[in-house]
């Protein structure tokens, strides 16, 4: 992997390989095209850590902001605020150099795999150019990574599947080009968005111990963005829950499966599908309304309007902070203050 001249810099050890502080991303509302009429707060206040070699996932309903948060993570868009920190190097402080040295760094695995692939390319091309973005020069080396990385991702034997087209792969072979490409640097960071939504089920638990298993082997940093609470299991460390632009609750996977705290999470976990067929004919409990508008979003938590436990003149007046509810559990509601916990839902 080839970094660029100049943009490295001396962190410590305890310095996370990623840091997002109190990052928004807003987009421009114009009216007939002259002047700002105003924004959607997409991306409103959030700030997380990811440590080197560390797998966590973001997840929440579709318009929730993850898709934005992923885009400023990737350099793709500018903040309008706050700052995302690459070993501690704010990436965009050096303009196209810095976000080149760190794209370099930065591997991204799209939803959708035939989208994600140009059709007139060759597999052989398609892993190719990268490398030769990344300035290696020699063909020869350039192919024996190719073979490598087709054999990490098990699409063996390897020479079979150089002369193909995308049209010609299944959808998890195609999957697992995309993956291919996203590793051929060794990059430190890996960003996955809903890398199998749009596969069958039999594939989906493949891919995503695929991902695992690449990710232990190189310590890889990998960020999962999806909407299923039902897959992250399979893959992440900790969970990151995020609501109308806002992380609302932050957990290791296991504690915040078994005591989710915030009503938004009680939820989304009670939404996921039961393979048992006896309860197959029981109603789902789910939020009334809709999620809110990013345009005009309400006072207070933004999640009140639809909380069946909102405290009256409090949860419509002032947003929560982040209450501590176990060793590395933080959640962003008011029913954990010391003033309202005899009214925290068993």
């Amino acid at each position: 992997m080839v970094t660029q001249p100049g943009t490295a810099t001396t962190t410590s050890e305890n310095t996370p390989l990623l840091s997002v502080r109190n990052l928004r991303v807003w987009y421009e509302l114009r009216k007939w095209g002259f002047g700002v009429a105003g924004y959607v707060r997409a991306v409103d206040g959030v700030s997380f850590d990811l440590e080197e070699g560390e797998a966590i996932a973001i997840v929440g309903e579709s318009g929730c902001g993850k898709s934005s948060l992923m885009r400023a993570i990737l350099g793709l868009r500018r903040p309008r605020e706050g700052q995302i920190l690459f070993r501690g190097q704010d990436i965009f402080a050096k303009g196209r150099r810095g976000l080149r040295w760190y794209r370099m760094q930065v591997g991204y695995v799209q939803q959708d795999p035939y989208g994600a692939l140009p059709p007139f390319m060759s597999v052989e091309r398609i892993l190719e150019e990268p490398l030769i973005l990344a300035g290696v020069k020699d063909r020869k080396k350039r192919r024996e990574r190719i073979i490598q990385v087709l054999e990490e991702v098990k699409m063996s034997p390897p020479t079979d599947f150089l002369n193909k087209f995308p049209h010609m792969l299944s959808g998890g072979q195609q999957q697992r080009v995309v993956i291919a490409r996203a590793i051929i640097r060794e990059p430190k960071l890996l960003v996955a968005d809903e890398p199998v939504s749009m596969l069958d089920a039999s594939v989906r638990v493949e891919i995503l111990n695929l991902l695992r298993q690449i990710q232990v082997e190189h310590n890889l940093a990998v960020i999962y963005i999806t909407h299923d609470l039902s897959t992250v299991r399979y893959f992440s460390e900790r969970i990151f829950v995020m609501y109308a632009g806002k992380l609302v609750e932050k957990a290791h996977v296991e504690e915040l499966l078994k005591h989710p705290k915030h009503p938004y999470l009680r939820a989304l976990l009670a939404a996921i599908p039961d393979p048992d067929a006896q309860n197959a004919s029981k109603l789902r409990e789910v939020p009334p309304g809709e999620p809110p508008s990013l345009v005009h979003p309400p006072p207070g938590c933004r999640y009140h309007p639809r909380c069946t436990y909102r405290i009256d003149d409090v949860c419509n007046v002032e947003e929560p902070p982040e209450f501590q509810e176990g060793p590395e559990h933080f959640v962003n509601c008011w029913l954990y203050d010391g003033r309202f916990r005899d009214l925290i839902p068993e």
